[in-house]
């Protein structure tokens, strides 16, 4: 015959022992005890289906035993036992001795996304449900976790809808938290087309108003004697090796006059040395020529004779001084 019983029930708290909260365990009278162990059979663990003969929902729900320490006439349950059951402080309640099996698969609903927010929930899941005889499709248990609850629905069990989790391996599923919110997925934006589109604007946009062509050689000129640049330059004239070499022939022999001379001697000059700086005698009538770059400078002249150019003509020193 198995055991059967109406109590007043109460939770766990008011009775000053908190701990008890955290799990599935009732505390009930000494008479049960009695019942139990001297009846025809006994099963362990000890476990017992819950109902409310008040309710309307057929509601039911399994638990085990802490202790047999309650006053007769009372169980103790826990709190999230009673609000599963719809019960109140002093309510009736129905137990009943049952006999279930083990438990080969689980299914759990966390309420919150909290709960996969711990380092490692499989570890404090597995420490928690330490704490329970037994689950039951359709419960929302309370798993303590760092001073904080957390509330986890029993979606599925197998094989039956309430099994046995004492000395046996489980396997446990997570289904998303119930405030768990799917992220909107947008279709990806062809890149393509937008950045062809872009160029042709870019392309449309680029008008030779706003495109600057490139310019070479647009900078200012800058003399080496710091003078400032004219805007038309004088380039030497520079005779021909022939000629050259029969100016300097008339020039030695003295068949030319002084100023064919001076002309011969200055471009001669010219053809050999480049002068730098600004401090050279210009005569008055000399008359520069015009170069095609339209750039100007001035030709420097010399004196009308000018001595043969004699190498190595200076001093000789020691390295002794």
């Amino acid at each position: 015959m198995d055991f059967e019983q109406f109590y007043r029930c109460y939770s766990v708290s008011s009775i000053g022992k908190p701990h008890a909260e955290n799990g599935d365990k009732i505390i009930m009278p000494p008479s049960a005890l009695h019942r139990l162990v001297w009846g025809p059979q006994v099963a362990y663990p000890m476990l017992f289906q819950l109902n409310n003969p008040n309710s309307e929902s057929g509601r039911v729900t399994h638990c085990g035993v802490l202790e047999f320490v309650a006053d007769e006439g009372f169980v103790f349950l826990p709190s999230w036992m009673m609000h599963n059951l719809l019960l109140q402080e002093g309510n009736l309640v129905h137990v009943k001795s049952q006999s279930l099996g083990k438990g080969t698969y689980v299914k759990l609903q966390p309420h919150t996304k909290d709960f996969l927010d711990i380092s490692n929930p499989k570890a404090a899941l597995e420490t928690a449900l330490r704490s329970y005889s037994c689950l039951t499709t359709g419960d929302t248990i309370m798993l303590p976790y760092n001073s904080k609850k957390y509330y986890i629905n029993i979606i599925e069990t197998k094989p039956p809808s309430a099994i046995c989790i004492v000395d046996t391996d489980c396997e446990v599923d997570f289904a998303p938290p119930l405030d768990y919110v799917e992220p909107e997925k947008k279709p990806a934006p062809s890149t393509l087309p937008t950045k062809r589109s872009q160029e042709v604007e870019e392309d449309e946009q680029d008008t030779p108003e706003k495109v600057a062509k490139f310019s070479p050689f647009t900078g200012s000129a800058r003399r080496l004697d710091g003078e400032p640049v004219l805007t038309q330059s004088v380039a030497p004239a520079v005779p021909s090796p022939p000629e050259l070499k029969q100016r300097q022939l008339e020039s030695e022999n003295g068949t030319n006059k002084k100023g064919s001379k001076s002309s011969a001697s200055a471009s001669l000059q010219h053809s050999v040395k480049l002068v730098f700086g600004s401090n050279v005698n210009w005569p008055a009538d000399a008359t520069p020529k015009v170069a095609p770059n339209n750039s100007s400078r001035q030709e420097p002249l010399h004196k009308s004779e000018e001595p043969k150019l004699q190498a190595f003509t200076g001093k000789k020193y020691t390295l002794k001084g």
